[in-house]
C-alpha cells in the first residue's frame, strides 16, 4: 500500500452564489459531507461555510481524484437538502466547479483555523482572496 499524506483546502459556492447556507441548511449539509467523505476514506479536518460558499480542509484518499471526491460530497449534500426541504425554492444546488489548494502537514493547524473562522473572516472583512477562490 502506498504512503500518502495529501491535504487539500477545497472551496465551492452555491449555484449563482445564492445566500442559501442558513444555519438550518448547514445542519443538513455539514453532516452529509462528513459522512460521504468518511465513506470515501477522506478525513475532514475542518468544515465551515458562509451564506454562499463552503470551505473544507480534507485529506483525500489516493484511491480517488479530487474531482471525484468533490462530485460525491456535493451531490450527497445537495440531495440531503432537497429531500429534507422538498418545498425549498429555488431547489438547492451547488455551482459546477470548485477551487482547491494543496498544503503540507506543517500548515494544517493554520488552514483548520482559517476554515473554522470563516464566518468571522467574512464578517470582519479579513478573508484572504487567494484562499477564497472557486470556479465562477
Amino acid at each position: 500500500m502506498p504512503f500518502s499524506v495529501c491535504h487539500y483546502h477545497v472551496v465551492w459556492a452555491t449555484k449563482g452564489r445564492s445566500p442559501l447556507l442558513t444555519p438550518e441548511i448547514e445542519q443538513v449539509i455539514l453532516p452529509a459531507i462528513r459522512r460521504k467523505s468518511a465513506d470515501l476514506k477522506s478525513p475532514i479536518f475542518a468544515i465551515n461555510s458562509t451564506e454562499d460558499h463552503i470551505h473544507i480542509a480534507v485529506s483525500i484518499s489516493t484511491a480517488i481524484s479530487v474531482g471525484e471526491w468533490a462530485k460525491g460530497v456535493k451531490g450527497v449534500s445537495a440531495y440531503a437538502v432537497n429531500t429534507t426541504y422538498p418545498d425549498l425554492e429555488p431547489r438547492f444546488s451547488w455551482q459546477k466547479g470548485y477551487g482547491v489548494h494543496t498544503f503540507g502537514a506543517k500548515v494544517l493547524p493554520m488552514v483548520v483555523e482559517y476554515v473554522n473562522l470563516q464566518k468571522e473572516h467574512h464578517q470582519d472583512n479579513t478573508a484572504h482572496d487567494y484562499l477564497e477562490q472557486c470556479s465562477p
